[in-house]
């Protein structure tokens, strides 16, 4: 089987896509796979570290507004269209496949002219602008959360079958737990917080946070903090300023970057963090409580449609990025923290949101259109 596969600029688009690769190599060792994407996001260093050969073309997103650099995206997009044809003709695959993102706007349509089969997953439960675009024209559209279903009334045919990720739900051990407490230097007694706002960080929750530590105000509980790599070294020497050594900090552990997601979020009490589509499905799988606070100027503003996602369900709380200060922060998660049969509910509401074998829900549906 030959696979073309078109990701690119953040992970929530290009992790689903080298997942969707693993799954096909591991079904069919002799599969060839080919990345598209562009020269400026996070495939250039995610596609290769994976192991698969990444193209790139001239690809931009356009916006609504009429601008001078919006038509000169939309020329560089319409090269990228040619580089993409280039690409497909020479490489000839059996399928291709777009995990959403303005780069699957050339590389479908480059595929559609050439008659090879598409297939196109969106994570979100609010469709992109390219999604929905596109799927009235790709083969079959995967979605991630069936609220998209009745967002792209235009696709032809339309299947749940989850996002695909790397975290899954552990079972750990008390002496587990300790031993990751303890390497953490934290407290064995005290529920765990996880705080995170994606690889790049987010800013309104990191100030939050800077004010939760300045009052002292997780008393009851103890944190998990990555603020992001750009943004610790700032926090840093911020909190210097008030005398604050961030290594030394009781009951808090501030780290730039967390490796091992997996293990963090199937350690934590709670989770707080925006509200991409591969988090809100990474805590549905570890059956998680949640507080978000979704991206404002996120495209379509899809990052609260995904949050209410797990909200509607019982599963998460929400607080909208114009309203979060540490007091609100503070008596939201105390007021959680109180009832410990709440806080099992609540994760047991988020299972029933988690969608399970995604990898071969997807796989089931590409060899539909695949003649093996």
């Amino acid at each position: 089987m030959k696979v073309i596969i078109a990701a690119a600029q953040t992970g929530g688009h290009i992790n689903p896509g080298i997942a969707i690769a693993n799954k096909i190599k591991k079904e069919n060792k002799d599969a060839k796979i080919m990345f598209i994407g562009t020269t400026r996001g996070l495939e250039n260093d995610l596609v290769p570290r994976a192991g698969y050969e990444l193209k790139t073309i001239e690809a931009y997103g356009i916006n609504r507004k009429m601008s001078i650099e919006n038509i000169k995206n939309l020329l560089k997009t319409m090269k990228g269209l040619t580089e993409a044809k280039k690409i497909v003709n020479e490489f000839r695959p059996d399928i291709v496949i777009g995990t959403g993102g303005f780069i699957c706007g050339p590389v479908l349509m480059a595929a559609r002219k050439y008659n090879i089969p598409t297939v196109l997953h969106e994570s979100n439960a609010f469709p992109g602008v390219t999604t929905k675009l596109l799927s009235n024209k790709v083969n079959t559209v995967l979605v991630g959360f069936k609220d998209a279903i009745s967002r792209l009334p235009k696709a032809k045919n339309i299947v749940v079958t989850g996002t695909p990720t790397k975290v899954k739900k552990i079972n750990l051990s008390k002496e587990q737990k300790e031993k990751i407490i303890d390497e953490l230097k934290l407290n064995k007694e005290l529920p765990i917080v996880l705080i995170f706002g994606g690889s790049q960080g987010a800013k309104s929750i990191n100030s939050c946070m800077m004010e939760v530590i300045k009052n002292k105000s997780n008393s009851g509980y103890q944190i998990i903090w990555a603020p992001g790599p750009k943004q610790y070294d700032i926090i840093k020497d911020n909190l210097k300023e008030f005398n604050i050594d961030i290594n030394e900090i009781k009951n808090i552990k501030i780290i730039p970057y967390i490796y091992n997601m997996e293990e963090m979020m199937n350690l934590a009490d709670i989770i707080i963090s925006r509200s991409g589509a591969m988090t809100i499905t990474e805590i549905a799988i570890t059956e998680k409580p949640a507080i978000f606070i979704p991206f404002p100027f996120a495209t379509e503003n899809h990052q609260e449609y995904n949050a209410r996602v797990l909200a509607d369900a019982g599963a998460a709380k929400i607080i909208l990025d114009k309203d979060l200060n540490a007091n609100i922060l503070s008596d939201m998660l105390n007021d959680m923290l109180k009832d410990k049969n709440k806080l099992l509910e609540m994760g047991q509401n988020a299972k029933k949101v988690a969608i399970k074998d995604v990898e071969e829900k997807i796989y089931e549906e590409i060899k539909k259109l695949v003649k093996l």
